[in-house]
């Protein structure tokens, strides 16, 4: 009898382990069907996003000119190992898609197209393009080494413990030993957001968690500007000068979207104390930027902090902000906001995802001096897609949402990538590079990702979408310090590098974390 028990567990495992291997080569072969259509593909009054795309997970297309004399075009690709593939089209910006599946993947290759005339002469070049074909996603990969609950509990943690953060016990001035205390909004913010996390999470830490959120609020209060004056309210973007804080075209500045952070602090802070002194600060802050609104929807991406004035004519990539009044109408009855919200969203549809310059907004980058599409980031698009699925959204946001989705997988995202000598790729893959002036793997944009392919499984069933997102999600348990819970932000690996460490993309990946958790159990997968 044991031995038949036996025998019918391994054949239940064997069974299990065959529809396992099936569903991930069914998962594989469609992502490769998908990677056959380019990614918002220019062309027919579209424009080209792509002139700065040094890879490619999506066939692509790209802007080259129609060449004198020319009724066909050659489209030739060679790999740097001797490979070669050819097709013939009627203009030179078709998408690559009738060899893109024959290319090896991690390959380095060079596209020429060129002009023919009708019989069958080249008569001259219309275009020239070197890039990296990238490798795309072939599951399985790293399955979680803990619970999802487990690695965000611990990422917490980490972050309570620190000297820094303790620190906030007894004073309402940050602990500047850790640097990133230079930016405000951003990290003071995140650091309430944790500590009200843990309040709720661990109750036995409830009332010292609170105690330090209370502190870090304090503090984000005091700096604001006063009432009556042009960005009331506002906490600032710099403190002190460390990092980009000390760069001169960030003295006296502010970055606009950054007080949407705080205001997200500080409504989390009200949400688990009840202090009205919090929603108060929170709502001071949406009506600021009430005022500042332009006439065309759109808000300027940095202004004086002193007089509000703009110190440059670049306009701000909205979902931060949007998010922030989206959950002040929604959750404490404010509808004021609607208005504004719904402008800038009209304004981000006309201008930014018409133009799909999904351009970096990083307040230790500047934007003074770039071309359009030269600093694309996954950090304005996943999030925006995200934002589009928060409400009922409609078929055309569902389709924005897999364009910016697709866009940042095949622009950020590494699935794989080549071996060095030693047999070692450069990163933990699966990642997400963070933007082309940072290219680096970065936890934050892993959950940006992550959370939006999230929220479209969700949205419409695609279990593409939720693999994809797992496979990010799972590795941020991987690249998880297994002794001190500690969630590094850069996923390089490289002997003698150090890891930065924000604590703003830790709580992102808590986050992150907590809804694969919730989603598991829910949904029993």
């Amino acid at each position: 009898m044991r031995h038949i028990l036996i025998m019918l567990a391994l054949a239940c495992a064997t069974i299990g382990c065959t529809q396992l291997r099936n569903n991930n080569d069914r998962l594989g072969e469609r992502a490769a069907e998908e990677y056959l259509t380019p990614v918002h593909a220019g062309g027919e009054g579209r424009p080209f996003w792509n002139g700065f795309s040094k890879k490619f997970m999506y066939a692509p297309s790209f802007d080259f000119c129609t060449t004198e004399g020319a009724v066909e075009y050659l489209y030739t690709i060679k790999s740097t190992d001797g490979g070669c593939w050819s097709f013939r089209a009627e203009t030179p910006q078709q998408p690559l898609s009738p060899v893109w599946n024959d290319i090896p993947e991690g390959s380095t290759v060079t596209l020429t197209v060129e002009g023919m005339n009708e019989t069958g002469q080249i008569v001259g070049c219309a275009g020239e393009r070197t890039f990296f074909r990238d490798f795309g996603f072939h599951p399985p990969y790293h399955a979680p080494v803990r619970g999802y609950r487990d690695a965000a509990v611990m990422g917490m943690l980490y972050v309570h413990t620190m000297p820094q953060i303790q620190h906030w016990k007894e004073s309402v001035l940050p602990d500047m030993t850790y640097p990133h205390n230079t930016y405000p909004c951003k990290i003071i913010g995140a650091t309430i957001q944790v500590e009200t996390l843990l309040a709720r999470e661990l109750p036995h830490l409830h009332d010292e968690a609170i105690a330090i959120a209370r502190n870090a609020a304090e503090f984000l209060i005091a700096q604001s500007r006063k009432e009556g004056e042009p960005l009331a309210y506002f906490p600032p973007t710099y403190y002190k000068e460390l990092a980009a804080s000390k760069e001169e075209w960030n003295r006296g500045k502010t970055m606009t979207m950054e007080a949407s952070a705080a205001g997200e602090a500080l409504l989390d802070l009200y949400d688990a104390t009840g202090d009205e002194r919090y929603l108060n600060h929170a709502k001071g802050i949406a009506d600021t930027y009430m005022r500042l609104q332009n006439a065309d929807g759109s808000w300027h991406i940095k202004l004086d902090f002193t007089t509000g004035e703009p110190v440059n004519n670049s306009r701000a990539m909205l979902a931060p902000l949007l998010r922030y009044l989206w959950r002040l109408e929604r959750d404490y009855n404010m509808p004021q906001y609607a208005e504004a919200r719904r402008r800038g969203e009209e304004w981000m549809k006309e201008h930014i995802l018409v133009r799909f310059d999904m351009t970096g907004q990083f307040e230790d980058v500047t934007v003074l001096g770039l071309q359009p599409y030269e600093n694309l980031t996954n950090c304005t698009a996943a999030p925006y897609g995200s934002y589009l699925l928060q409400r009922d959204a409609t078929d055309e946001e569902v389709a924005t949402c897999y364009e910016l989705v697709r866009f940042s997988e095949d622009q950020f995202v590494y699935w794989d990538q080549p071996r060095d000598k030693n047999g070692l790729c450069r990163d933990a893959c699966p990642c997400v590079f963070e933007q082309y002036k940072y290219a680096m793997p970065v936890d934050n944009s892993a959950c940006n990702v992550a959370g939006a392919m999230l929220d479209l499984y969700e949205q419409t069933g695609d279990e593409l979408m939720f693999a994809k997102a797992k496979a990010l999600i799972d590795n941020i348990t991987v690249v998880q310090c297994v002794n001190t819970g500690k969630i590094p932000t850069t996923w390089r690996l490289r002997l003698n590098y150090k890891p930065t460490f924000w604590i703003n993309c830790t709580y992102d990946s808590v986050l992150t974390l907590l809804r694969m958790e919730q989603m598991c159990v829910s949904e029993g997968k």
